[in-house]
């Protein structure tokens, strides 16, 4: 993937330490993996890489919207996202990713491609079900939720009293052994 080389991290050039690398995502970086559900995206992450003599500790931290459409209405809203991921590099033998938290490299490599983690972390951080935030409190106007309300089944004072009568009179009895004490 020649595509991703800006995420290629060439640590055998950097000195023992922290090093601060920060990246703007927008939708051309998810192009690179064929991800079309955001409309529009904005998110900086930061990433603190912690070189040391035997291994190095990458911290991932993203904040930032993305536009997607509402679960209930389809109308598009930024939804804000943040989270943070935490990867260790160790040196061994052969290539290993089997582990999300630990990634093992071979003796020779020089370099390393952290695209396809921060493609992962965005991507686990966008919640299931997302919901407009005028949904929540009220304040969004759209067809699709005035419709809902009009084929709401609307509980009438008829139907609570029908289900007050239901109660079976051996339950009063009980209640009052409660009281009785």
């Amino acid at each position: 993937m020649s595509k991703t080389k800006e995420y290629l991290i060439p640590f055998v050039g950097l000195k023992t330490g922290k090093h601060h690398f920060e990246y703007q995502i927008n939708n051309a970086f998810f192009e690179i993996f064929d991800y079309d559900e955001y409309q529009n995206s904005n998110i900086t992450v930061n990433v603190v890489f912690d070189k040391q003599s035997n291994m190095l500790e990458l911290n991932f931290k993203h904040k930032g919207t993305v536009n997607v459409p509402c679960d209930l209405t389809g109308e598009d809203f930024d939804l804000p996202i943040k989270g943070k991921m935490k990867l260790i590099v160790r040196f061994g033998e052969t290539f290993n990713n089997d582990n999300e938290e630990l990634l093992i490299l071979p003796f020779g490599e020089f370099e390393i491609d952290i695209a396809q983690y921060i493609y992962e972390m965005i991507v686990l951080s966008v919640p299931q079900r997302r919901v407009h935030p005028g949904v929540k409190d009220g304040s969004l106007k759209s067809e699709a939720l005035e419709k809902l309300n009009e084929l709401t089944i609307k509980e009438t004072k008829k139907d609570k009293e029908e289900k007050k009568e239901d109660i079976d009179p051996r339950w009063d009895k009980l209640k009052q052994l409660l009281t009785d004490k």
